[in-house]
């Protein structure tokens, strides 16, 4: 099969890590060889490539995700060119720069059109302060506009899957399961996590939030958390990996709790090192508020713990509970109270951090891999273009 990916984003760049989920499906269809093409936005212009060019066996293109109807007419052509090679073209996503193109071609080509859904995109922009409602106008018409015009949509979240089948009228029929997952070849228990620790001198435990400091995350209550646990566990030092606009002002709430010694901002780092950090903690943090988007969420950092067998305290709240639930410990979202509580539970035992790790690595085994994702997905292509060939005979 050929399959044309596209996404609106720079999979090449750190401030951009959500990425790494077409790319982790993308290298699955291959394994199970496919043929498979990603077309992405960079950045910068600057990095706009005029030809494909190779990242791990995969081919890959550039297009321009600058404003302006010329660019826009240009990239839709040549969509229109490259999509007369593929079986099936996927995009994720629903900014309009890339799915009103790829949707433009596939119907041009007559080309099946598989739509990628994994967050409430429109809530995501509303959160805070948003830039121009305007534009926040046009990502809500457009989210609810283009499960109409595609033949297929694959979700990471029972709660976009209700929004879509019960809100929008999709019929289950379209829809599959694709929930985030990990390598797990590459997140394992066996992973070392010496290197972190020598690096920065702890002996004492290790708790870890990883993920994205922006909009709508949770990290500050871990900081919160950190100051009970420490009185209890005054070795412990805590971890925040990843970076994002709200990373100075997490340091200052550190700062100003007198946390400054005990919590490690490591900032923004490579995805492939993420699984050093995961395996020198001994604790693993997935804290969320309670809210449209993280309802509608199956976040990589969990499905990253549990690839890599580490007790996990989690909030309550949507797709976590399906990850976490009956292997890990949940707890009522936004408090850190609670989560301390947790927290402390975890530290007070090696026996039962080393029992939950071997449930979460078999719960990351059976469900929350990119290979179980990527078979869901593939089976909707076949369904799809089977139902092409019929309409064609």
């Amino acid at each position: 099969m050929k399959i044309l990916m596209l996404h609106p984003h720079d999979i090449f760049h750190l401030s951009e890590p959500w990425t790494i989920r077409i790319k982790s499906i993308a290298k699955e269809f291959k394994k199970e060889g496919h043929e498979v093409r990603i077309a992405y936005f960079p950045l910068s212009h600057k990095d706009i490539k005029s030809s494909f060019s190779d990242y791990s066996g995969i081919e890959v293109m550039t297009l321009d995700r600058r404003r302006g109807l010329g660019i826009f007419f240009k990239n839709t052509k040549r969509l229109i060119k490259e999509v007369e090679w593929a079986d099936i073209v996927h995009f994720q996503k629903c900014f309009h720069y890339c799915s009103i193109p790829a949707v433009i071609a596939a119907w041009i080509k007559n080309k099946p059109l598989h739509y990628d859904w994994d967050d409430w995109e429109a809530k995501i922009y509303f959160y805070g302060k948003p830039a121009s409602p305007i534009i926040g106008l046009y990502i809500w018409i457009l989210e609810r506009a283009l499960p109409k015009f595609v033949d297929s949509i694959s979700l990471s979240s029972r709660r976009l899957a209700n929004l879509a089948t019960d809100n929008y009228g999709i019929s289950k029929e379209r829809i599959t399961s694709a929930p985030v997952g990990a390598n797990s070849e590459e997140f394992k228990p066996e992973n070392s996590g010496e290197e972190i620790r020598k690096e920065h001198s702890i002996n004492g435990p290790i708790v870890l939030y990883l993920g994205q400091l922006h909009g709508a995350q949770y990290a500050e209550l871990l900081i919160h958390a950190a100051k009970i646990v420490i009185q209890w566990y005054p070795t412990t030092m805590f971890f925040i990996v990843g970076g994002g606009y709200r990373l100075e002002e997490l340091k200052n709430l550190a700062r100003d709790f007198n946390l400054s010694e005990r919590i490690i901002f490591t900032g923004s780092i490579p995805h492939n090192q993420t699984k050093k950090y995961i395996a020198a903690a001994d604790v693993c943090v997935g804290c969320f508020a309670k809210n449209d988007i993280t309802m509608c969420k199956s976040p990589l950092k969990l499905a990253e713990y549990l690839s890599s067998g580490k007790a996990i305290v989690a909030s309550n709240v949507g797709e976590v509970r399906n990850m976490v639930g009956g292997v890990g410990l949940l707890v009522e979202p936004g408090n850190h109270i609670i989560l301390a509580g947790g927290i402390n539970e975890l530290l007070s035992s090696s026996e039962l951090r080393a029992k939950m790790g071997t449930l979460t690595r078999r719960r990351a085994l059976e469900r929350y891999n990119w290979s179980w994702s990527a078979e869901n997905i593939i089976n909707m292509y076949r369904k799809v273009l089977k139902g092409y060939e019929l309409k064609r005979l």
